[in-house]
């Protein structure tokens, strides 16, 4: 019996297939979703939403007096009360981790779903089910996996990933967390919230290193105002369960005692899918991409998303999506990375584009800095929101932002200032001479411009 046969394969069902399918099927093209969990990815379901879903309900608790919370007198809750409340109001946005609705849309966009473990056995042909399938274009977005630590005694704890805090209905009273990257910031936030005793255990020396080293600081100092502790420079050498709970032997010499370890250490892309049987080799972030989203050294290849290593962000997987749709369908389309933004969702949150400083000094950019306190703005004044700052980062020489980072209210909305900047190239002379409203956050870019301006 011969293959079935389809013009476009997607290999994985995510935030890439969700835009990559519906749209070439639309344009008359033969389409099919490979995907052995969830169709939509994680995001929907045990990631983005349901953690935001959290930490929502997280901060309308800290900052509750008595106002009306998910519909009941928050003076009525008990944590327990509260807690349960928030994590079946999760489980209803994130629709009970089911994937009905999703796979119905895409096959009423003629998007065939064929579940199971795809792996590609040769050039225009891949197994899935025991059954083969071919395919003129295979787009592959299979995602990326939790990076488990090689810790002694890790295996005999029962470690959770982000993934099963989010699927879980349990309130941890004594949690570490291993990681302080944007997942492990926000789950302390959550835990933290519904008063748990919270242990960031973090390898490097701040929070987000990867952000500028501010805004790691920033938020590692509101954190420590908060009761989470944060361990910096640290590492988990030793893991093993006592009459106590789960014991962790610090690199610091301290050992933690816990009931629950989350392991919160990055991600890796998915990439065991059979590439080596058309020739491709995986990069150390990731399977290689041109600007078109295909991948290098093949002409029906393509791929997007965490797979990439590319800013691994559902909104970078969505985008991918657009670029890759744009080309199958015949318009050649590429793509800029270089205003992805990147947030972290705590409270306050963290947002940040483009170039850190040192990144931009690395490619040779003649750099220049300016923060502005949050502070100054009125409107920190009338929402009582006085933490936090913006830093912009401008090349010199062009007269261009090129990077910008920022911690405090509602930094993730007016982050897309700097988005925008970046993307269009706006001259810093007109980015100044912007008018915004008042009173609003987004005032504090005025004295940051201006000072990147005094030094041009």
């Amino acid at each position: 019996m011969s293959s079935r046969h389809f013009d476009v394969v997607v290999l994985g069902g995510g935030s890439v297939g969700e835009v990559v399918a519906p749209t070439v099927a639309r344009a008359g093209h033969s389409v099919a979703i490979v995907e052995v969990l969830r169709v939509g990815g994680e995001c929907p379901y045990v990631s983005c939403m349901p953690s935001k879903a959290m930490l929502y309900a997280a901060h309308l608790r800290r900052a509750a007096t008595g106002d009306q919370w998910l519909g009941i007198d928050t003076d009525a809750k008990t944590v327990a009360e509260a807690y349960a409340a928030a994590t079946a109001r999760r489980d209803v946005i994130a629709e009970h981790r089911d994937d009905g609705g999703t796979s119905q849309r895409l096959q009423e966009d003629g998007v065939t779903i064929l579940r199971g473990n795809g792996r590609i056995t040769g050039a225009g042909t891949l197994t899935v089910g025991g059954k083969s399938i071919d395919w003129t274009d295979l787009v592959i977005s299979t995602g990326s996996a939790p990076v488990i630590p090689e810790i002694p005694g890790l295996g005999s704890i029962d470690a959770w990933t982000s993934d099963r805090a989010l699927s879980s209905d349990e309130r941890v009273a004594r949690l570490a967390i291993v990681g302080g990257g944007p997942v492990g910031c926000e789950l302390a936030d959550v835990y933290a919230s519904f008063d748990s005793r919270v242990t960031v255990v973090q390898q490097a020396p701040r929070l987000v290193p990867r952000e500028e080293p501010s805004v790691g600081d920033e938020l590692m100092r509101l954190f420590q105002q908060r009761g989470i502790a944060v361990r910096v420079s640290t590492q988990v050498e030793a893991a093993a369960r006592t009459a106590h709970g789960v014991e962790l032997n610090l690199s610091n010499g301290h050992t933690l005692v816990v009931d629950r370890v989350l392991i919160a250490a990055g991600r890796k892309p998915r990439t065991k899918v059979g590439l080596e049987c058309i020739g491709v080799e995986p990069g150390p972030r990731g399977i290689e991409i041109d600007e078109t989203c295909r991948v290098r050294g093949q002409e029906h290849v393509w791929a997007g998303g965490d797979v990439t290593g590319v800013a691994p962000f559902t909104h970078t997987a969505s985008y991918h999506g657009r670029v890759i749709a744009s080309n199958l369908n015949g318009t050649r389309t590429v793509a800029d990375h270089r205003a992805l933004p990147r947030c972290v969702f705590t409270e306050p949150p963290i947002a940040c584009v483009g170039e850190t400083a040192e990144s931009a000094r690395r490619k040779g950019m003649d750099v220049t800095v300016a923060t502005a306190q949050l502070a100054a703005t009125a409107r920190s004044q009338t929402d009582a929101a006085l933490d936090g700052h913006l830093t912009l980062i401008a090349d010199r020489k062009r007269g261009v932002l090129v990077g910008a980072a920022a911690i405090g209210a509602r930094a993730d909305e007016w982050i897309g200032e700097a988005v925008m900047a970046i993307r269009a190239e706006l001259p810093l002379e007109v980015m100044a001479d912007v008018v915004h409203p008042f009173p609003s956050f987004s005032e504090v870019y005025e004295p940051a411009l201006r000072q990147l301006l005094s030094r041009a």
